[in-house]
């Protein structure tokens, strides 16, 4: 079946001929970093996937089976970019909190340079598209501060979204430092990846037509296969009859390919289901037919973004400029297990207590991929994504932290289609890539005293097989979550949360001779455990891990706290651009007022006043056909008051006042301080309002209410005040299973 939507790199070449080269003194260098991408979903790991791009590369280079991250986007993003561990350089976990110890403030330390910064003084001009997420995210609003957005980071262009997701076909979208809007909608043809490619393509045109004589270094960072899972809806068909055997059938096959590949050894055992996943027999036809499809929007997305790749690879033979850059595809951590065990054709409603039911995701099988949907799969395929390995992201077995990593330079790497074993870290990417220029990492960035690079350089094993294995040993830890390798053994203990950390079962695996981690050797080397356990500790002081913290929602909650502080009101003017979601009100689970001050001119005007999320979820205060209008949207369900009287002509106040009881939420309408109209509702943002951001007169993206977007006040529109009671609470840990699925 994987033959009939398969694809060649050919089908998506439209260029002409490669022109001539042009000389330089040190390669381009083109990261694409996906992100939840499993260690088996590229087609050369072992997947029936369609990524021809990706495997033309593998073909013409080499892949890595022994590349390790660290188990998150944000972290593994800081190794990456730095070349040290991410507690070293302030990031040991989400840029979404800052919790005060120096390992985890959310955001690179200027003492830590990134590649760019080590870079522009050897002539590169760098470029960044796609995906941020190290910096705090109660930064990333239009004031910053920007030091930590990626033109503050070494980046000379940046076009992208700053949070851990996005809508694909309603980006947050920021260039260089300002929130843009994407150049056309959904309707129109938009997807975020087809976007972003085009930008990276003119940031490289524009780079030949100035300065054909300097080195660029490009980072190309992906929304695909971070949920929301959306792309066209024919490939997200096509994949349905892929894996209608299910997951327990696929890790299977999967496994048979990567032996016949080569990327695992022909000794590697399937490990046991991972905990909590059903056998695919057990489910029921239709709890089948929506995991399927569901699997199919993952695949298509992946898929989609390999033939968008394909643009830009044939982008650099047009411009002659292919065979002297270096290109690595890899992935941040492995495939995700927020979609929990039955997966979500739009998450917002669940996180918000609003249940979605076998019937409701059936009835809404068609709409997954699309616009008005944010799904993402079971993590009976997110098992499969991670095949032969165990567990997810978020953990530090295999499964977590052991991904691909394509590398393919044709002028400087002679090896062509090989496997390259041995151990690798994300921190290791940097001292590879100064190795190859030849440069040291430099002692001062902006005047700033550096650290020393702490990851080891891997360009031996590229060069010739058979080079010696990484020298030092490498730490692991997440949410508690534990690891260390050293020599070829693995020592990994799994962190229930909220249980004392001297209760872990550290287990024992030799990588050299169990790939899968299937084969537990703790009792059997009790002493060799004890040495690892014992390293881990001392490389848990040096990199400043330590304190230990599994703790999900009371570090989202105390963020939270120390931002907002006591304010309580906020005044919008019009003309502001657009907010991110981090920085504009919080007003989840309490009492709170908006009015709008308007003008209404003679024969009435018609238009959203304030509007803060999508189509998934959000809210928005609005004018339509003369009436003012609220809409609470929970999911993708809405809940619609309409004004018991129109507004007239002239000056106005137009507003809506929530009052939260222990049953509930009454919604009243305002006009000119008098009530005009109120409903209750026992729907409510309980944990998010969305992950999309807020706007004033407007409805920028994809639209929260039944109207049009951007559905633009027609009006006057002088000012937006919103006015929060201080009755807020909030559910810990339901914030945090929501803000873990965000990441």
């Amino acid at each position: 079946m994987a033959a009939k939507i398969g694809r060649t790199l050919a089908d998506s070449t439209p260029y002409w001929p490669p022109g001539p080269q042009v000389p330089r003194t040190a390669p381009n260098i083109l990261v694409v970093l996906f992100d939840d991408v499993g260690f088996s979903d590229f087609g050369c790991y072992g997947s029936p996937i369609a990524t021809p791009t990706i495997d033309a590369l593998a073909a013409a280079g080499l892949r890595l089976n022994g590349f390790h991250t660290t188990a998150m986007c944000s972290t593994t993003r800081a190794a990456l970019l730095t070349g040290r561990n991410h507690h070293s350089v302030g990031v040991g976990c989400l840029a979404n909190f800052d919790s005060g110890f120096p390992g985890y403030r959310g955001k690179i330390a200027k003492e830590a340079g990134t590649l760019p910064e080590m870079l522009r003084p050897h002539g590169y001009r760098n470029y960044m598209v796609g995906k941020w997420h190290v910096t705090s995210l109660t930064e990333t609003g239009p004031t910053g501060p920007f030091d930590g957005w990626p033109l503050g980071r070494g980046f000379d262009r940046y076009y992208g979204f700053m949070d851990a997701e996005t809508d694909q076909y309603s980006p947050e979208l920021v260039r260089d430092n300002t929130p843009v809007e994407q150049p056309k909608s959904y309707a129109e043809g938009y997807h975020l990846t087809t976007d972003l490619v085009d930008q990276s393509i003119r940031y490289i045109a524009d780079h030949a037509a100035n300065a054909p004589d300097k080195p660029w270094l490009l980072w190309l960072a992906p929304g695909a296969c971070h949920a929301p899972h959306q792309a066209p809806k024919e490939i997200i068909e096509s994949y349905d009859p892929v894996f209608a055997g299910g997951w327990d059938a696929e890790r299977e096959r999967r496994l048979a390919r990567q032996k016949a590949l080569g990327i695992v050894p022909a000794n590697t055992d399937l490990p046991a289901r991972n905990d909590g996943v059903r056998p695919w027999a057990e489910l029921s036809a239709n709890e089948q037919k929506v995991a399927v499809r569901l699997q199919s929007a993952f695949a298509a997305m992946l898929d989609h973004t390999d033939r968008e790749l394909a643009r830009l690879v044939a982008f650099l033979e047009e411009a002659g400029v292919r065979d002297d850059t270096l290109i690595l595809v890899m992935s941040d951590n492995g495939a995700s297990q927020e979609g929990g065990p039955n997966g979500f054709v739009n998450a917002m409603g669940p996180y918000n207590g609003k249940a979605e039911p076998l019937a409701e995701k059936l009835a809404r099988l068609d709409d997954i991929g699309g616009p008005d949907s944010h799904s993402n799969f079971p993590h009976g395929w997110a098992m499969a994504s991670n095949t032969p390995l165990r567990r997810y992201k978020q953990n530090t077995h295999g499964g977590g932290i052991r991904d691909p990593l394509v590398i393919s330079w044709p002028k400087g790497i002679s090896r062509r289609g090989e496997v390259v074993e041995g151990f690798a870290h994300a921190c290791d990417l940097v001292p590879t890539v100064l190795e190859i220029l030849g440069v040291e990492a430099p002692a001062e960035v902006a005047g700033v005293t550096q650290t020393p690079l702490e990851g080891e350089s891997f360009l031996p094993r590229l060069k010739a097989p058979g080079a010696p294995d990484r020298a030092t040993p490498q730490y692991f830890e997440m949410f508690g979550h534990r690891g260390l390798w050293k020599d070829g053994w693995k020592a990994v203990a799994f962190h229930p949360p909220g249980t004392p950390f001297e209760e872990d079962r550290w287990e024992l695996f030799h990588l050299d001779a169990d790939f899968s981690e299937a084969h537990d050797l703790a009792e059997a080397e009790p002493d060799r455990l004890k040495d690892l356990m014992a390293l881990w500790w001392s490389e848990a002081e040096q990199h400043q891990v330590l304190p230990l913290d599994d703790r999900f929602a009371p570090r989202f909650a105390e963020n939270s706290a120390r931002f907002g502080g006591q304010r309580k009101r906020y005044v919008f003017h019009a003309g502001m651009g657009h907010l991110p979601t981090d920085v504009a009100p919080d007003v989840r689970s309490r009492s709170y007022r908006i009015e709008a001050e308007v003008i209404v001119p003679p024969g009435g005007a018609d238009g959203v006043l304030i509007a803060h999320g999508d189509a998934t979820s959000g809210y928005s205060l609005y004018v339509q056909d003369g009436r003012l209008h609220h809409a609470l949207n929970i999911g993708g369900k809405r809940e619609t008051l309409a004004a018991d009287r129109p507004t007239p002509e002239g000056p106005h106040a137009l507003g809506v006042a929530v009052r939260q009881d222990a049953d509930g939420r009454t919604f009243t309408l305002t006009l000119d301080g008098r009530p005009a109209g109120s409903t209750f509702t026992t729907l409510g943002f309980a944990t998010l309002i969305s992950w999309s951001g807020l706007d004033i007169g407007r409805d920028r993206g994809s639209p929260v209410a039944p109207y049009e977007a951007p559905f633009a006040y027609a009006g006057t529109l002088r000012r937006v005040t919103v006015t929060m009671d201080d009755d807020q609470t909030l559910d810990g840990e339901t914030i945090g299973e929501a803000e873990m699925a965000r990441q």
